[in-house]
Parts: C-alpha cells; sequence; structure tokens
C-alpha cells in the first residue's frame, strides 16, 4: 500500500504543482485523471522518486519512504513507466529484460514476456533498444520489463502519449492481462476513457488538488459528464 499524507510540491520558482495531497492506494488497478496540468505526473513521480516533496510524506507498507532516492524505492518493489520511454543504445531487448528481472534470462523467457506485450519475439529479442525502435515499440519493451520485475507497485504515466492506434489497442489488451494477473497494484496517470473504464478506483486531481475519488466504475459515469465539477481546480 502506498499513501500520501498532506504532499506538496513547489518547484524552484515558487510554482505550486502538487497541494496537500493525502490518499491510500492498495487497489489493483488505479487511474489518477484530471486535466492537463492538474499535477498528476507530478505525483508519479513523487511516488517514484524522480522528485521528493516539498512538504508531506510518502509510505509504503506504512514504511517512510519520503527521503529515498529512485534506485532505493525500485529496491523496495516500485517501478515507473515514462511518458517517453529511455532508448539505450549498446543494450539488446534481451539484455533489459534480463536487467529488469534481476537474472539472466534464457532467449525463451524473453520470447515469452515480448509476445505477452504483443511484440514478435524473433523480431525484437536481439534487437538494439535505440532509435530504430519506435515510440510504441518502446512502450511495449517498457511494460513487458516492468512485468519481469513482478513488483508489488508499477507506476504508468500516460503510456497513451505519443503512440498510434494500432499500438494503444495493444497496450490496452496488455493493461487488462496485467489487471487480471498482477499480485501487486498497477497505478496510471492516464485520461484515456478505455483506460479509466478498467480502474477500480479513479483519483482525480485538478489544480494540484483532490478533486474526487471513489469506486472506478461509479467515479467514470460521473466524469463523462460535461462540465463535470470535479475537474475544476481544488480550493
Amino acid at each position: 500500500m502506498i499513501e500520501f499524507r498532506d504532499v506538496s510540491y513547489t518547484t524552484e520558482d515558487g510554482n505550486e504543482i502538487v497541494k496537500n495531497v493525502s490518499f491510500k492506494l492498495s487497489e489493483r488497478f488505479v487511474v489518477i485523471t484530471g486535466p492537463n496540468g492538474s499535477g498528476k505526473s507530478t505525483i508519479a513521480r513523487l511516488i517514484a522518486g524522480i522528485i521528493k516533496p516539498t512538504s508531506g510524506s510518502i509510505l509504503v507498507d506504512g514504511e517512510d519512504i519520503t527521503g529515498l532516492g529512485v534506485t532505493e524505492r525500485a529496491n523496495l518493489g516500485i517501478s515507473y513507466g515514462f511518458q517517453q520511454p529511455v532508448r539505450f543504445k549498446g543494450l539488446t531487448v534481451k539484455d533489459l529484460l534480463s536487467l529488469a528481472s534481476g537474472k539472466k534470462l534464457t532467449t525463451a523467457e524473453a520470447c515469452s514476456l515480448l509476445a505477452k506485450v504483443g511484440l514478435c519475439a524473433r523480431d525484437y529479442v536481439a534487437r538494439e533498444a535505440n532509435a530504430s525502435l519506435s515510440g510504441g515499440e518502446l512502450k511495449r519493451i517498457e511494460i513487458a520489463m516492468i512485468m519481469a520485475r513482478n513488483t508489488k507497485l508499477s507506476v504508468f504515466d500516460e503510456p497513451e502519449a505519443g503512440i498510434d492506434l494500432w499500438s494503444f489497442n495493444n497496450l490496452i489488451n496488455v493493461f487488462k492481462e496485467l489487471h487480471e494477473s498482477t499480485n501487486g497494484s498497477i497505478i496510471i496517470i492516464s485520461h484515456q476513457e478505455r483506460i479509466l473504464k478498467l480502474a477500480d478506483r479513479i483519483i482525480v486531481i485538478a489544480g494540484g488538488t483532490v478533486t474526487a475519488d471513489g469506486d472506478g466504475g461509479t467515479l467514470y459515469k460521473e466524469i463523462q459528464t460535461p462540465g463535470c465539477i470535479y475537474y475544476r481546480k481544488g480550493d
């Protein structure tokens, strides 16, 4: 379980992005949504340890991790998928999957992971993870890496960003499988309806604050209403 206790984040130039946000997440599939610039991606980066709160505390299973960095949080079982996946010149896809799993994978094991994210293994397992791969391909490889880690908390920051419709449709299927098979929790930052429909729980962020938090099925219907009040800036 991850918990935010009155977490705020202010940039060096004084722009307050996140304002006294509190929540506890233990559901298997949570979507954090809201208008552009609302602070959603900042919350994802706070969870991963890429940035640290200006004030407040972040806990995992009751342990205060506020001061821990990215590597320390990864060692605790937190995975993070970037909006724009990182390219790794000189490393093959199989290398990356092995690094993610913490052991040297066989070709068959690497191929199995790639197949789960809709990639033809023989076309990718030995390829270098560099600029020759498209954004959609990298997204799916990154998800395969997170699956290889099998962590208790996986965070995806707008996984649909910058990919084509075909790749997005495949990502939806991957998230459905993750939802069904995961032993931990998945948090996705998104405003895409098809991802929102998968959620056990939805949290709406507007103006840096939580404006709604509840059951996914119920809240999904409410936020589809034109002029939804939850998308207005919090007080």
